[in-house]
């Protein structure tokens, strides 16, 4: 059987965005949501995603003062949220270019 090349890589931007209590969770939430962003991209199957450029659109940074029983005990709260453009490179495996031979016969 003749070999067919069906590994392929492409680029793609895909925009996530993420929150969390500290700068890391945030960014960490944004990362997490790569892959999912990905394969809602592509219908081929994805073998590695490789992170190239990592674009900010908008990062937010909110403070605010918490107070137990509107007097006591007042805390600072913070809540950071990040929108990125990472672009990735994607290995990919187009299942439509694989050629299935049928065969017939008991096992």
């Amino acid at each position: 059987m003749k070999e067919q090349q069906t590994i392929t890589t492409q680029m793609m931007t895909v925009r996530v965005s993420g929150t969390g209590n500290s700068k890391q969770k945030a960014l960490a939430a944004a990362l997490a949501k790569v892959q999912t962003a990905v394969l809602q991209n592509s219908s081929a199957i994805i073998l590695r995603i490789e992170p190239v450029d990592i674009d900010v659109i908008s990062a937010y940074a909110d403070i605010f003062c918490e107070k137990f029983l509107f007097f006591f005990l007042p805390r600072k709260k913070e809540c950071y949220a990040i929108t990125v453009d990472i672009t990735v490179k994607v290995s990919l495996v187009a299942i439509d270019e694989i050629k299935f031979v049928s065969r017939t016969g008991s096992q």
